[in-house]
């Protein structure tokens, strides 16, 4: 069956970007191993630890049917040049439509992008990399899961993964421990 998941990497004090929307300090440990994982981009592959290979494995083999991000990632991505790491389809919600969609689905209501993705994604999973949406759809109880690859350091500042939650408290199961190097993954399932 397929699962809406919400996946960033964050710092300790809960912020997934800095407040320039810097990713340096928690993208680190996706270079930090000896493990090499290929992406569906030619000549980018990741160079992680045994277990942080084996937490992204799953998704860069055909997991994940459709990812959901907001514009403001996609545009600090450049769209990730018209192919995504993942190698799959990519819907955008946003309130326009650049000039260059790089083959993205563009709309304005995040359940629309939700009901779209879940047409192309099939019986694979759909990933959002997006804090907003992943806020919303917490809030419309469309997500089935919450990925931290936790990083060890303190922003201080920046942009937090939960910030605007309107419904809550939201119940989450014990997590899925995967202790890479640099980072602690934490698989929760939303209950």
């Amino acid at each position: 069956m397929t699962k809406v998941i919400a996946e960033m990497s964050m710092s300790l004090d809960g912020f997934i970007a800095d407040e320039n929307d810097g990713i340096d300090e928690l993208f680190g440990w996706y270079g930090n191993g000896e493990v090499a994982v290929p992406t569906a981009v030619e000549h980018m592959t990741f160079q992680v630890s045994p277990a942080s290979a084996e937490h992204l494995r799953p998704a860069f083999a055909g997991a994940i049917g459709a990812l959901i991000c907001g514009r403001r990632v996609f545009d600090l991505t450049n769209g990730w040049g018209g192919k995504h790491p993942i190698g799959c389809p990519v819907f955008v919600v946003s309130h326009s439509v650049p000039a260059d969609q790089h083959g993205a689905a563009f709309f304005t209501d995040p359940l629309e992008a939700l009901s779209a993705a879940r047409k192309e994604a099939g019986d694979r999973d759909i990933a959002v990399a997006t804090p907003t949406i992943t806020q919303q759809f917490l809030d419309a109880g469309e997500l089935d899961a919450i990925v931290v690859s936790l990083v060890p350091v303190l922003l201080g500042r920046g942009i937090r993964f939960f910030d605007n939650l309107a419904t809550t408290p939201v119940r989450l199961s014990d997590p899925t421990v995967t202790e890479g190097r640099g980072v602690t993954h934490l698989t929760y399932n939303i209950i």
